[in-house]
């Protein structure tokens, strides 16, 4: 065994964590939220009518005064002081897809030997980063410099601790000098206001004269794996891309299915709780945690938030997950698909829409049939994932979520929903005239009579479906999990405020007569459940027959990155956009050259790096061992017997298809100067990727026939299984 093999394995057996043990248990309630100046630090550090004012920006939407900001501004920082902070941080989320934050210290020099505290309004509303060192997609020219974090109050600051002092973090959106969006927050921001504006519209229609403001909600699940530190610093394309380029499938992966739900490892169990209680005082609600299917596959899982401040604890999330791993000498992998033939990892996001006083607009109540408001609801969910299919592949579209979907762990690319027995009945007695009944839920008993009867629900699930009714909201399971859910956020809440404006124009021309209304509301239920049942399915996503079958409904299907950002690249998509202000049509278009590459950059991270390490650990490899076959091979005939070499001849072979492939990888991992940037995915998808799977192929049959003691990197059933 290779010597850096060998110590990667032996760190991961003997590795003890030292670190003081994190204190976990007792009352959650008295740490929860600690670190977050909460509604309740702002209603005890905050003159009444201040603490009024921000509570009507925040829940209304009313513009916020100077003054206001200003005495803000001194609560804030000093409550920060008061718990250790020296600097602050505008945090924003540029469109690389990461977080970025520029801290600025409290104190400035007094001009006499000290220093004066100094934070004002201006400088919690406001600070200024270089905006051309971001992706702007064409918007900021390189000399252009100007950007602008903006305070979003809808967000709490919150205290990020570390090992020699604490900050305060403030969420902000990003734009640049003339106010286009350069992050994801202004869009999401954006989406969820014009979902409100429309959702308003429809419920003032049913009788809501003053429904408050709607919020789009969201529940965001995270899987990730877990190895061990030692191994992901011996595999170069874990530490480079985040996925194993490399590695034959062990004898055992997933198969027996003992991974999911199992008893979780000791290790991995300290992790994660001290990584929810880092997050408890974050004001994170997380609420699961569990074994996945893959071996070494983990999650955890928030309850419902609005979905701008559960975008911003999503992000929270990852960085936490992170960094809190290396504590117990482990590595978290968000990539998509880390590891070949087991399954990959995604971020189901849970989502749905209501308000404080009308609830969740998305809830059927016992008896679906006859909640109309309900039905309109769920019936312009439909609407729109059939009209913007494209619109919402486009959203989970990147180089790691292409290893993923369509896959026997993750939904197919083709957009379909799946609504259950109980709706899809409701639904088709509309279609077919009105809907007279809804299926019942019964008592499930299991034939113990110690076991109580259990409540059934209407329906099963489906885990194939990448959109899916799930009881009181829509499951979006087609997201990556390394990805922001900011950009799935936005297309979800722009194409639902697109469906209500058309529901809410058709509603208005009825008779406000409440019969009459009734009627128009069934005879456009009716309407919109005919023109867009085809997006309806309640089978195996996974089958070859769905295929066929969503072929001949006309469903589009992209099966990759590139296919996907084209199809999204048209002009419904920017007229959605711009129309209800989410996006103009310049930015829009700058999020497409951005996302087109990024997807150059990562592919090609990959194939440079599949080149490296098959020159300079993998050939070396199978040469020595091929030299040790000769030796072995010759001193038989020496010894004047015949000496086998099958394993030679083959060792011979693969040597000499892997030279063939990297050579044939060199010639093209180099785009050609002059292609645009469609141009180069297409060339990368279409001439790199073929060759660099070639080489995989080639590499991990060697890695089979290779004594073990000469294979460089540490192997799948290593990584996976020991921990």
């Amino acid at each position: 065994m290779s010597i850096t093999r060998q110590k990667a394995i032996e760190s991961a057996i003997e590795h003890r964590t030292n670190e003081v043990p994190v204190l976990t248990g007792g009352r959650i309630q008295e740490y929860f939220g600690m670190n977050v100046f909460s509604d309740e630090q702002m209603k005890e550090r905050l003159p009444k009518t201040i603490y009024k004012a921000l509570r009507k920006t925040i829940e209304e939407g009313v513009p916020m005064d100077y003054s206001v900001a200003d005495v803000v501004a001194a609560a804030m920082s000093s409550w920060a002081i008061e718990r250790g902070a020296t600097h602050y941080a505008h945090v924003f989320y540029p469109l690389t897809g990461l977080t970025a934050e520029k801290h600025d210290s409290f104190f400035s020099p007094d001009g006499k030997g000290g220093v004066i505290m100094d934070f004002t309004g201006k400088q919690l509303i406001q600070g200024e980063p270089d905006a051309s060192s971001f992706p702007s997609g064409g918007i900021r020219a390189t000399f252009e410099a100007r950007g602008y974090t903006a305070w979003d109050v809808t967000s709490p600051a919150f205290l990020m601790e570390s090992r020699n002092g604490t900050t305060l973090c403030i969420p902000t959106a990003f734009c640049s000098w003339t106010g286009e969006a350069l992050d994801k927050k202004v869009p999401l921001l954006r989406s969820m206001q014009a979902l409100s504006k429309q959702a308003q519209r429809v419920l003032k229609l049913f009788g809501h004269d003053d429904p408050g403001m709607i919020l789009a909600n969201a529940g965001p699940e995270q899987e990730y794996f877990l190895i061990d530190r030692s191994f992901y610093f011996a595999r170069p394309d874990l530490l480079s891309s985040g996925r194993t380029l490399f590695g034959a499938r062990p004898p055992k992966g997933q198969e027996l299915e003992d991974q999911y739900f199992g008893t979780i490892p000791d290790r991995v169990l300290a992790f994660m709780m001290e990584v929810d209680s880092e997050l408890y005082k974050l004001g994170v609600p997380v609420k699961t945690r569990h074994n996945e299917v893959a071996p070494a596959q983990y999650e955890i899982a928030p309850v419902f938030e609005s979905a701008n401040l559960a975008t911003d604890h999503q992000y929270l999330i990852m960085q936490t997950l992170q960094r809190v791993a290396p504590k117990y000498g482990l590595a978290c992998l968000l990539h998509e698909k880390p590891f070949a033939g087991i399954n990959g990892s995604g971020k189901h996001v849970n989502w749905s829409l209501g308000g404080a006083k009308v609830g969740n607009l998305l809830n059927p109540g016992a008896t679906p049939h006859d909640n109309m408001q309900f039905l309109v609801f769920c019936a312009a969910a439909i609407r729109a994932v059939n009209l913007h299919a494209v619109m919402l592949r486009g959203a989970v579209a990147h180089a790691g979520n292409d290893h993923r979907l369509g896959a026997n762990e993750a939904p197919p690319a083709i957009m379909s929903i799946f609504l259950g027995e109980q709706l899809t009945d409701v639904f088709e007695q509309i279609a077919a005239g009105g809907a007279k009944q809804s299926k019942k839920m019964g008592m499930l008993t299991v034939g113990v009579d110690t076991l109580p009867p259990l409540p059934m629900d209407a329906t099963d699930r489906n885990r194939t479906s990448p959109f899916a009714f799930t009881g009181n909201r829509f499951e979006f399971r087609a997201v990556g999990s390394s990805q922001s859910i900011a950009g799935p956020l936005v297309v979800l809440n722009t194409i639902m405020a697109e469906s209500l404006d058309y529901v809410a124009t058709e509603l208005e021309k009825a008779p406000k007569d409440q019969k009459k209304f009734n009627i128009a509301v069934q005879k456009l239920l009716q309407k919109m459940i005919r023109e867009n049942d085809r997006v309806i399915f309640n089978g195996d996503n996974y089958s070859a027959e769905w295929k066929k079958e969503a072929a001949r409904r006309g469903l589009p299907n992209a099966t990759s990155t590139p296919e996907a950002i084209a199809a999204m690249e048209c002009k419904d998509t920017y007229e959605v956009f711009a129309k209800y202000g989410v996006l103009s049509h310049r930015e829009a278009e700058s999020r497409f050259e951005i996302y087109q590459e990024k997807y150059v950059k990562d592919v090609q991270i990959e194939a440079r790096l599949c080149l490296s390490m098959a020159r300079t650990m993998i050939f070396p490899a199978g040469v020595k061992y091929q030299q040790l076959l000769s030796q072995t091979a010759a001193a038989l005939v020496t010894m004047g017997k015949s000496g086998c070499t099958t394993t030679l001849d083959e060792v011979d072979t693969l040597l000499g298809d892997l030279q063939k492939a990297m050579t044939m990888l060199e010639e093209v991992v180099k785009i050609p100067d002059g292609l645009s940037h469609p141009q180069q995915c297409r060339y990368l998808i279409g001439t790199v990727i073929p060759v660099m799977n070639d080489v995989r192929k080639v590499a991990d049959r060697l890695e089979r026939v290779c004594a073990d003691e000469l294979w460089p990197l540490p192997t799948y059933q290593e990584m996976l299984f020991i921990r």
